[in-house]
């Protein structure tokens, strides 16, 4: 229920509204129009390749040594950016912080970027699109991408003042995600709402679950 509502202060509560997919409470950090349906790819690791393993001591002897480092890395970072456009993917998930080279690339390739998602965000759209998250494979860019989930429309959404965004993830099983856009003229009236309506959704499971046995 955590994250299938969004409590929205300082509008009245008749602007309360059911969204069918999913809102995400941040802003993308790279947007790319894009219309009909799009493939997504859940990350939960930087796509910025690293210099060496964790463990490894990396040694640099020159400036030279490090500038051609980075160089690497931004050749890298480029050449991944444009796999995943060669895939088709629109759209990257990530539960992890990307750095500035991955968002530039992104936006030369057309990828839109949502980052910082919770664990718990992650955990939900896995399960209702059955795709797990991607594993970036080293120096195997030849290898097609198959872990992408299939997105109806990503949209930006502003919710007052807060910029948000709005997925229609396609589901894989038989729930179909929406998500209730909660209002009210402070925080405290959206928490007591927010409450009622779970112990509600509560109560009718259990009145659903007695009726099934």
């Amino acid at each position: 229920f955590a994250e299938l509502h969004a409590a929205v202060p300082g509008l009245p509560l008749a602007s309360s509204r059911v969204l069918p997919g999913i809102v995400l409470r941040r802003d993308f950090a790279a947007y790319c129009p894009a219309d009909g349906e799009l493939q997504a790819l859940l990350v939960t690791e930087p796509l910025r390749p690293a210099l060496t393993a964790p463990g490894v001591e990396f040694v640099v002897n020159s400036e030279g040594q490090y500038q051609a480092s980075l160089r690497w890395i931004t050749k890298r970072t480029e050449a991944l950016m444009k796999h995943l456009q060669s895939n088709n993917v629109k759209l990257l998930l990530s539960s992890a912080k990307q750095e500035e080279v991955v968002i530039y690339y992104a936006k030369l390739y057309g990828v839109s970027v949502v980052e910082c998602l919770s664990s718990e965000e992650m955990a939900l759209i896995s399960e209702i699109t059955g795709v797990s998250p991607y594993v970036p494979f080293g120096d195997n860019m030849d290898r097609e991408i198959t872990e992408t989930a299939v997105v109806r429309f990503c949209q930006p959404l502003l919710l007052a003042s807060k910029r948000c965004v709005h997925i229609g993830v396609i589901s894989v099983c038989a729930f179909q995600p929406h998500c209730l856009i909660l209002c009210g003229p402070v925080d405290g009236v959206n928490v007591q709402h927010a409450a009622a309506l779970q112990e509600a959704f509560i109560m009718l499971q259990q009145l659903f679950k007695t009726v099934h046995q």
